[in-house]
């Protein structure tokens, strides 16, 4: 049985992680926040799919 988890959620857990201990303050995650808010409305947003893609398909599967 395959679990298919969307990146946005798993940065989303990413990011909360980092803020519960600390390590990002809010301010940072705020810039982390908007940046890939406008990252995605730009046209750079079918390269780093396509870069996400070849990275997750390069990972061994069993």
């Amino acid at each position: 049985m395959g679990l298919t988890i969307s990146l946005v959620v798993l940065f989303g857990v990413a990011l909360a992680v980092m803020l519960r201990f600390k390590v990002v303050g809010y301010g940072g995650a705020f810039v982390a926040m908007m940046f890939g808010f406008y990252l995605a409305s730009t046209g750079a947003a079918d390269t780093v799919d396509s870069l996400m893609r070849a990275l997750i398909n390069a990972l061994p599967t069993q």
